[in-house]
């Protein structure tokens, strides 16, 4: 087949039609890409090309690419002998669900997707043009890192999408795509962004490589091991969502660009939900047993309250004590922020309270009203914890909630102990309506605890120390922890029904639907990072 180079070489003047004609040559070139071999090494591997990604993600036929005909302008080292067009990354826009995304997409067949000033170049314009329009931006990474024969250029590169990052931040949403290898610098902007997707076995991300973990620690690990999507996913917490392929990780993508408004400017896009509001949800009363030590699932509560049972949790398999997720409430998208008993308890602790204070803070800076269900017993005791920093990592959370200007509604399940129940969203520190089931128990901490430290003289004076306990835990509980006693001094809006749970938290929505909140005059807080 004759290339558009050949053709260029050995054709006379052309004129309009002609010219045309080579155009759409050129065109179809680079749609193509570089050599079939560079495509079946990429199917190999389990990966897509760029373009079977990008139809993937954009409703069909939506795409507009610009930028295809870019060049890297880099000599020696054999560049001057490849200059392919696009430079290994695709750049444009198009429609998801009928809404504006930009996005960036590498590919790994040129230059293994590396960097390079022409490449970094089209990141920046495409980032530019994102925030401009006011549109949500996605990036598809399969990238091997800077291009390390144009040096400190490719470097500076970076430097310019980070800064894009950092500046577009709480302006658009930013969702990264891992697909691929990420190593060393490149891996900071995922990181900056607001969500990471991240797919089994063919992506990693890491910022020194096995080979050099090993030369400088002695460690023998895999690329996987040290930095795969499994890990990210449950240990490192960098990553939100994991999958086995990128079909199923792109779906997700589109899914949660559902969810989201446009620019900080927006609200969410309402949906229509055959779910009645006023739906009872009686089978709470089931799902949630009455005794505050019995453990359960707090995604099926979640699942009975929302729209159709249909919730998009984030982070699902990290700081697992914790549950941060998306939902609709009579087709209101809400972010909920709940403890789950069902993994410690449902205390909080450094993960946890970096888990939701990072979650408090997207939907704040994406006008999402936040739903909190509590059901806490305290922070995670323990040396490791203290010496670990709870009291700062604590303080993210508590930060991000009394900083929020979003609507809040808190409701208590059960337990409500201490320092936790106010950094849950309470009342006292900004909670625009907080409700409680009839089972709440709101205190400084639990009866038992409490009766140890309040009565220990007198318990240890009895002549029957158990029986003398037993009698003053119920004595303490009866006169500072029944449920009405939040609620008789204001610090509790109602004591509701749980199957009246849904209506109430829709009809609460409603109502604070416009509230606005004036911010003091500054130029940002000082985050306990």
């Amino acid at each position: 087949m004759t290339t558009f180079d050949e053709l260029l070489a050995t054709a006379p003047p052309p004129d309009l039609r002609r010219a045309t004609a080579e155009l759409n040559l050129l065109k179809e070139e680079v749609s193509r890409g570089p050599d079939p071999d560079a495509t079946r090494r990429q199917h190999a591997k389990g990966k897509l090309t760029v373009r079977e990604r990008l139809d993937l993600l954009f409703d069909p036929g939506t795409f507009t690419e610009i930028e295809p005909l870019r060049r890297h302008r880099a000599t020696g080292f054999g560049l001057e002998d490849r200059k392919p067009h696009g430079d290994g990354v695709v750049i444009g826009w198009g429609q998801v669900h009928g809404r504006t995304v930009f996005a960036y997409a590498h590919d790994f067949r040129v230059f293994a997707g590396a960097l390079g000033e022409a490449h970094a170049a089209k990141v920046h314009k495409v980032m530019d043009l994102a925030v401009s329009a006011g549109a949500p931006l996605v990036g598809l990474n399969d990238g091997a890192g800077a291009r390390i024969q144009e040096g400190v250029t490719a470097l500076a590169g970076y430097g310019g999408i980070f800064q894009r990052n950092t500046r577009a931040s709480g302006v658009i949403p930013q969702l990264s795509v891992m697909l691929g290898p990420c190593a060393g610098g490149a891996a900071y902007s995922p990181a900056l962004t607001d969500f990471v997707f991240m797919v089994r076995e063919t992506s990693q991300m890491f910022i020194t490589g096995p080979d050099v973990v090993q030369a400088v620690t002695g460690e023998e690990i895999t690329h996987n091991g040290l930095g795969g999507a499994d890990v990210h996913a449950g240990m490192s917490g960098v990553a939100g969502f994991c999958y086995d392929d990128e079909t199923e990780c792109l779906e997700d993508v589109r899914f949660l660009l559902s969810l989201l408004p446009q620019n900080n400017r927006e609200l969410p896009p309402e949906a229509h939900s055959a779910d009645p509001a006023d739906r009872r949800t009686d089978s709470l009363t089931s799902l949630v047993p009455a005794d505050p030590a019995q453990a359960y699932d707090m995604r099926a509560v979640i699942e009975e309250i929302v729209d159709e049972g249909e919730f998009f949790e984030v982070h699902e398999a990290w700081a697992r004590n914790v549950v941060c997720a998306f939902a609709r409430l009579g087709g209101q998208v809400v972010g909920v922020v709940a403890n789950q008993p069902a993994t410690l308890a449902g205390v909080l602790d450094i993960h946890g309270s970096e888990k939701a204070a990072r979650f408090v803070s997207i939907c704040d800076a994406f006008n999402i009203p936040l739903v909190t269900l509590v059901d806490v017993p305290g922070f995670l005791p323990g040396v490791d914890q203290e010496h670990g920093g709870i009291i700062r990592h604590g303080a993210k959370l508590l930060y991000a909630y009394c900083n929020a200007s979003v609507p809040r509604i808190s409701l208590v399940l059960r337990k409500a102990y201490g320092g936790a129940y106010i950094v849950m969203d309470s009342r006292s520190i900004g909670a625009d309506l907080s409700f409680a089931w009839p089972t709440n128990e709101i205190a400084v901490m639990g009866a038992e605890g409490a009766a140890n430290v309040v009565f220990r003289r007198e318990i240890a004076a009895a002549d029957d120390p158990e029986a003398t306990r037993a009698r003053l835990v119920e004595g303490y509980k009866s006169e500072l922890m029944h449920p009405y006693y939040a609620a008789e001094r204001g610090l509790i809006d109602d004591v509701i029904d749980p199957g009246d749970t849904r209506r109430v938290l829709i009809r609460s929505l409603a109502m604070l639907r416009g509230k606005h909140t004036e911010l003091p005059d500054r130029k940002h807080g000082n985050v306990p990072l």
